[in-house]
């Protein structure tokens, strides 16, 4: 463990913390906020040494060992090194279908409600499932540990499994959890957070009103709708080559691109859509090198002009996103106490767009395929891509609540379509309406934002 000894002192909840940390205690009952990711593996491994990596790993990583206490003066955490997750090791290749045996293992935990104050919290698994075939499953709940923190932990394991077979490690150890939050309370107290408090007050003042949820009334249990649109394989090099002409990201562009499909509908004059990006908070950050509960979620508010073509539309938008990334520090929480929601409210996170450009550990000598197993609860309707660093093995992920159905068969129909209009030579100078009315959509639609949450959001996939 980095830093902490028995005797480490309780610790206050991050604003992020105490979103889930109240979440759960609205609904002790269910495993809404269980992360989980499990990693196919396939080739010559080495099983001590990943063994000894997952254990080192377990030890590196402070928020494994969180321990939550509630009290007079609300919850509190602290690492406990007793609750540092002991690696389990099941060879399971006799069973008739080892795979399928497996797989309902980690069903079945991450189907367990996790209590926070009682239950050890995280699980690092390593199931042998064939002579050379193994899935390493990794357990979490979100107030302990987000996406990014998921992969960092990831990269460190494969990174350690390196260094025992007498390669270079690619990434070192981590930071300990406090100093993310020192810094943390360091900025809430400092002229930045002031300044982005400027920012998003003006944001909020100028935009449309954002739609709020009651958290006693979500309802997870209804049924999602949940698709994987094809996206094609020259997709990723198109959508290269359109970043490299319109001198942007391209992640960033495929953001853009789908918020104004998003924003199709939207008329002159009104004051704009709010489309809900993750924002990962951590460039320039010592949370860099620290998993945990970092990323941030704030609204992109897109406005559309008549007659505007493409590339001013991106120029014009990407301006907004930058200034939100600019200022995207200031938490979604105190955006929504500044706002004046009460305890128990919150923003209902819906449409929302999640670009999630990032390579799969790597396993010397073998194969690896990542699998998301589950991340949480999400609202309303969303839009995840998934690729590698460099836009290759692209996927689309659409999840959507039943109130949103026709989104959701407007975005199977038409967005992958969309992107490659206008991916395509000469699309620059093309008006934006005109690239999003040449849909094959049956019918025009309206994003809807009836605050109704969907079940947690399970079953992604990235291949290496």
């Amino acid at each position: 463990m980095s830093a902490f000894q028995s005797s480490a002192p309780w610790l206050d909840l991050t604003l992020a913390q105490f979103d889930f940390w109240e979440e759960f205690r609205l609904h002790p009952d269910r495993p809404l906020s269980t992360i989980a990711h499990c990693t196919v593996i396939t080739g010559p491994l080495d099983e001590a040494a990943l063994i000894g990596a997952l254990k080192q790993v377990a030890r590196e990583t402070d928020v494994f060992a969180l321990q939550f206490q509630d009290g007079p003066d609300g919850p509190r955490q602290k690492i406990d090194p007793a609750r540092i997750p002991t690696v389990q090791y099941l060879d399971l290749s006799s069973e008739t279908d080892p795979d399928r045996a497996g797989r309902k293992m980690m069903e079945a935990d991450i189907a367990k409600p996790i209590d926070l104050e009682q239950d050890q919290i995280s699980a690092l698994w390593l199931l042998k499932i064939g002579p050379a075939r193994w899935l390493w499953y990794l357990r979490g709940h979100h107030i302990m540990l987000d996406g990014y923190g998921v992969s960092l932990v990831e990269r460190r394991t494969a990174a350690l499994y390196a260094e025992a077979l007498g390669k270079p490690a690619d990434l070192g150890a981590f930071e300990p959890f406090h100093l993310y939050l020192d810094e943390e309370t360091a900025y809430r107290e400092g002229p930045h957070h002031a300044r982005n408090n400027q920012h998003w007050q003006q944001v909020l003042k100028d935009g449309p009103p954002l739609t709020i949820l009651e958290k006693n009334d979500e309802d997870y249990g209804c049924s999602s709708l949940s698709s994987a649109p094809d996206v094609s394989p020259q997709v990723p090099a198109a959508l290269r080559e359109a970043a490299a002409t319109y001198d942007i990201g391209w992640p960033d562009l495929l953001t853009l691109l789908t918020a104004a499909w998003l924003a199709r509908d939207l008329k002159t004059g009104d004051k704009g859509l709010p489309i809900w990006l993750p924002y990962m908070s951590r460039f320039g950050s010592v949370s860099a090198q620290i998993p945990a509960l970092v990323v941030n979620i704030l609204p992109l508010i897109v406005t559309k002009i008549p007659n505007e073509t493409l590339g001013d539309y991106l120029s014009r938008m990407g301006k907004v996103l930058r200034q939100l990334r600019r200022h995207g520090r200031y938490r979604v929480e105190q955006l929504a106490a500044d706002h004046g929601l009460k305890e128990g409210q919150r923003f209902f996170f819906s449409p929302l767009i999640n670009v999630l450009p990032f390579d799969p550990p790597q396993f010397v000598g073998c194969s690896a395929r990542r699998e998301v197993l589950a991340a949480g609860p999400g609202d309303g309707f969303n839009l995840t891509w998934g690729a590698a660093s460099d836009a290759s093995d692209l996927a689309l992920w659409i999840d959507a609540d039943p109130a949103s159905q026709d989104e959701f068969t407007a975005g199977n129909a038409d967005l992958v379509p969309f992107v490659i209009r206008a991916c395509a030579a000469g699309a620059i100078t093309v008006p934006l309406d005109d690239l999003l009315q040449a849909s094959t959509a049956a019918q025009s639609m309206t994003v809807c934002n009836k605050p109704t949450p969907m079940r947690p959001i399970t079953g992604r996939l990235e291949d290496t």
